[in-house]
């Protein structure tokens, strides 16, 4: 990995020395650079666990992704920083209260002088690492989070629409290899089941709110504030992507 040409592209020029302090800010570096998106997946360009190719899509070709690729990558990052990381396997919540498939999402585990919840890649989530010792909420700046412990079970809780707090994914402490992911990205970006496959989405975190660009809507939100635009064509929906999440695609598809 060429690591300058990385801290270049999310556009972070501070220190880099593993502390509590650095971690939050490259967390929050990466997320107001790097899109979340799975715009391959419907271009029909299949999603390879390999770290040479994904930092090329990332940092080379100004692209996002979704979770095993964002996050793989900034656990990659961070280790090359001198982080001790540890992936985890997580099970997103579904809207019927039920947990996904193993390997659904990819978390991150930072440990410093205490452990870290580290997440770019699950989209409109904590701005900021969890502390892993707290029970309590954590308050961020844009919205209130909670980890909870049940034995080895550990559950994410994030804001719902009511103000409270639902549970969001649940995962484990168990380390794994980039590898042990790819039967679930490969669920992910194939599977009529997977929300993935059924709808275009790029959404890209802003210090005020988030910009996300759907298939047929512009959604941004400011300050607390929501206003929504309408795509009228498929050429302005590649023109979106380009002026709200600097994404710069071709949008021939390809077969898988």
């Amino acid at each position: 990995m060429n690591v300058q040409a990385y801290l270049n592209r999310i556009n972070y020029s501070g220190p880099t020395e593993p502390t509590a302090e650095n971690l939050r800010a490259l967390h929050l570096a990466h997320l107001y650079a790097v899109p979340f998106e799975n715009i391959d997946i419907h271009l029909g360009r299949p999603i390879v666990l390999d770290y040479e190719k994904l930092y090329n899509k990332i940092v080379s070709e100004q692209r996002g992704g979704f979770c095993y690729e964002l996050n793989g990558m900034f656990g990659w990052l961070l280790t090359q920083l001198g982080y001790k990381v540890r992936m985890l396997d997580a099970r997103v919540i579904g809207s019927d209260g039920q947990p996904g498939i193993d390997f659904d999402h990819m978390t991150l585990r930072v440990d410093l002088d205490e452990p870290y919840l580290a997440d770019v890649g699950f989209g409109d989530a904590f701005r900021e690492p969890l502390r892993m010792n707290e029970r309590g909420v954590q308050v961020q700046s844009l919205g209130s989070y909670r980890l909870d412990s049940d034995g080895d079970l550990w559950t994410y809780y994030e804001p719902d629409e009511s103000g409270g707090l639902k549970p969001s994914y649940i995962f484990n402490l168990t380390p794994h290899s980039f590898e042990d992911f790819a039967e679930g990205c490969h669920y992910n970006q194939t599977s009529p089941d997977s929300h993935f496959t059924q709808k275009r989405v790029a959404t890209i975190a802003t210090p005020e709110g988030r910009v996300t660009v759907r298939d047929t809507r512009i959604i941004i939100t400011k300050n607390g504030q929501r206003i929504e635009y309408p795509i009228a064509a498929e050429h302005d929906y590649f023109r979106a992507l380009r002026e709200y999440c600097g994404i710069i695609v071709d949008p021939t598809p390809q077969s898988c």
